[in-house]
């Protein structure tokens, strides 16, 4: 079966964005429970415990990142290059950042120094912390468009230098969105470790997700109002054939107030992303103040699925806005790879995928349990 060029563009948007939400459900799970470390756990026992909830599983998971990363190079390269242009400081601060969970994970333990522990717990919260909060940067910034515009010759040219890239990214929209990323994705970590963990750590994080919760309903409500009423969202106003070579100036766009919200008259059903956003996370507070964190796990990745795709649905078919130049803003229409690409990664996807979630499910079911204080002295089934 040969799918047309239209269809593997939008296929391949709605990949990515699969993509996206699993890493965020997956890995954002494990730097939500790096970011809790040294706060949940009193004890070295204690911390021990909650390392090794997400300790067999943090580098699969990580894995859908590297995935997601190398799908956008493949599938959308124009983005790719214009967006290490203009996030390129907040990308090196977030790799530096991860350097610290493998090298955390695998030398906590090694010496039994109460100051060397300590100092491993903190980079383990860094390494949870700073890509949390960045990535919603990122996307608060793709929300309101990056200074970058193409020539005549289609080559991107960003508009600011690389040592001072960062502080405009760190604009107040932009920080909001952060703040929404840092709590769903610390929130979906204390989830977790509701289910992995006893008492009194399991406690900690039933308190920790509920409060978080709230946070996140209330954060995400205010960046929708920022949305309606604060910033200019993009427009396309004319543009080729949905199937026709790769250009991004061959269309117009205009920026205007309330742009983003426009897919919610014409496509209704899309008001259910942001319905799902709000009820998950409800759901997983009231779930967790009913001790049923298996439920509320669930909940909680709903919740973020629906969060992250209201984002997506609203920029649609935008992928990266140009705030320099609306017209060399790149879509789901004109920043994709050739037919031919696109349809060997699909296929790539339809043959791979099935075994990578296979995998996955028989990890997390054979080292399936809770870790408790007494498994740790043990040293049953503990690596860290």
């Amino acid at each position: 079966m040969i799918l047309d060029y239209e269809t593997l563009k939008f296929i391949w948007w709605i990949l990515i964005g699969v993509l996206l939400i699993g890493f965020a459900i997956a890995d954002g799970m494990d730097m939500g429970v790096g970011v809790l470390l040294p706060f949940l756990g009193k004890t070295d026992e204690e911390r021990r415990v909650i390392i090794n909830t997400v300790g067999p599983h943090w580098d699969g998971n990580q894995v859908w990142l590297i995935t997601a990363g190398g799908a956008i190079f493949a599938a959308w390269p124009a983005v790719y290059a214009a967006a290490f242009s203009g996030f390129y400081m907040a990308m090196l601060l977030v790799l530096f950042a991860l350097f610290f969970r493998p090298v955390g994970f695998d030398y906590r333990s090694k010496i039994e120094d109460p100051r060397w522990r300590n100092s491993w717990d903190w980079a383990l919260f860094v390494g949870g912390l700073v890509p949390a909060l960045i990535f919603g940067v990122a996307f608060g910034n793709l929300l309101q468009g990056v200074p970058f515009q193409f020539d005549e010759f289609l080559r991107s040219h960003y508009q600011g230098s690389l040592l001072t890239a960062l502080l405009p990214l760190l604009n107040p929209f932009a920080l909001l969105a952060g703040i929404i990323s840092l709590a769903m994705l610390v929130m979906h970590g204390a989830m977790w470790l509701q289910i992995r963990t006893e008492a009194p750590v399991s406690d900690r994080a039933r308190s920790v997700a509920i409060w978080l919760g709230l946070v996140v309903v209330l954060a995400f409500a205010g960046a929708g109002l920022w949305v309606a009423y604060g910033i200019d969202g993009f427009r396309v106003v004319t543009q080729p054939a949905l199937d026709a070579p790769s250009n991004p100036l061959a269309k117009t766009v205009v920026a205007e107030r309330g742009a983003w919200l426009s897919i919610y008259h014409t496509v209704p059903v899309a008001i259910l992303a942001p319905i799902i956003g709000f009820g998950g996370i409800l759901l997983a507070v009231l779930l967790s103040v009913l001790r049923r964190p298996g439920l509320g796990f669930i909940a909680s990745a709903l919740g973020m699925a629906g969060i992250i795709s209201t984002a997506g649905l609203s920029m649609f078919p935008f992928i990266l806005p140009s705030s320099l130049d609306p017209n060399s803003s790149l879509t789901v229409w004109d920043a994709p790879s050739s037919h031919f690409t696109l349809t060997v990664m699909f296929w790539a996807v339809v043959l791979l995928l099935p075994l990578v979630l296979s995998y996955t499910a028989w990890c997390y079911t054979r080292m399936w349990g809770k870790v408790t204080v007494d498994g740790i002295r043990a040293g049953s089934h503990t690596a860290y």
